[in-house]
């Protein structure tokens, strides 16, 4: 039997951040059954609906900005262009948001018992990605119908571009996840920078509208959106690999320069950056949540 006065002592709820999804992943898939039972109870189509809404989404951007505002006739393939675009922005949205309201929606949890709080934000993250994936699906069904050509750059495009969101959401997520046990108007600001992002981020438009149109220094700041490399970087994977070489010529079709030797670490940085605050922050104020929720 062990001897349990010779146990050091430890003290109660201390997180230890990203380790405890390493050291607790079983509580991590509970949390993720969790939430995908929950959203899905009642529902006749259930998982399909991760289906449904993009193609609504796309059918609505396609014919107002790709028909009606003429974006079609100035981008070749302009549908899996939007469509790669916009399943990075929902990826993103959906983990940032679900993210920032993590601590809120479980607090009956936190105020009952202790388990690691940081696994809250860290599941939003894992059901995102589920949902991210029928989409991804899609997108490759679609790039094959018209002729795509995948290379191992693109693929690794693909794959960088998926980590930054990956990052970039929850780092943001745990910053607002904090803000909102303490200050119920995060979510405001959650809902407006989740309304913006669709712009941020070259999804309805080419990069070099934003280079040809606005200041250099803005171009800059653009660039420096973890957002924009991450949907470029989609861009290229997909969309670009489905152009011919004449069409991969236009100035349209230009790639950022620099996008993979430093636009792509600089964008993995400022995402590592985010989840380095929102961890300090975490560790720093988690233990006033049960209080404060």
């Amino acid at each position: 039997m062990t001897d349990l006065s010779k146990m050091p002592l430890k003290a109660p709820g201390k997180g230890r951040g990203i380790l405890d999804a390493i050291r607790n992943w079983y509580l991590l898939r509970l949390l993720v059954d969790k939430e995908i039972q929950v959203r899905y109870r009642g529902s006749v189509l259930g998982i399909f609906w991760s289906y449904i809404k993009p193609a609504i989404q796309f059918l609505v951007f396609y014919i107002a900005m790709g028909l009606f505002l003429g974006l079609e006739r100035g981008l070749q393939n302009y549908s899996v262009y939007l469509f790669a675009g916009m399943i990075v922005i929902n990826f993103f949205s959906e983990g940032f948001g679900n993210g920032a309201r993590s601590m809120v929606v479980n607090s009956a949890l936190i105020r009952k018992i202790y388990l690691p709080r940081e696994l809250f934000s860290i599941s939003t993250v894992w059901v995102a990605l589920v949902h991210f994936i029928p989409q991804i699906a899609i997108m490759v069904i679609a790039c094959l119908f018209v002729g795509w050509h995948p290379s191992l750059l693109g693929i690794a495009a693909i794959a960088a571009g998926m980590l930054i969101v990956m990052l970039l959401s929850y780092g943001l997520g745990l910053i607002f996840g904090v803000a909102n046990v303490f200050f119920r108007d995060s979510e405001n600001i959650v809902d407006m920078l989740l309304m913006v992002a669709t712009w941020s981020a070259p999804v309805l438009y080419s990069w070099t509208m934003v280079r040809d149109t606005l200041y250099p220094w803005v171009l800059n700041i653009y660039l420096y959106n973890p957002l924009t490399i991450a949907v470029e970087l989609f861009h290229y994977g997909f969309w670009w690999a489905t152009l011919s070489p004449e069409q991969q010529a236009l100035p349209t079709a230009e790639v950022i320069p620099h996008l993979f030797s430093f636009w792509t670490p600089m964008a993995l940085l400022i995402s590592l950056v985010t989840i380095f605050i929102g961890d300090a922050l975490f560790r720093k104020f988690e233990g006033n949540f049960a209080q404060e929720l």
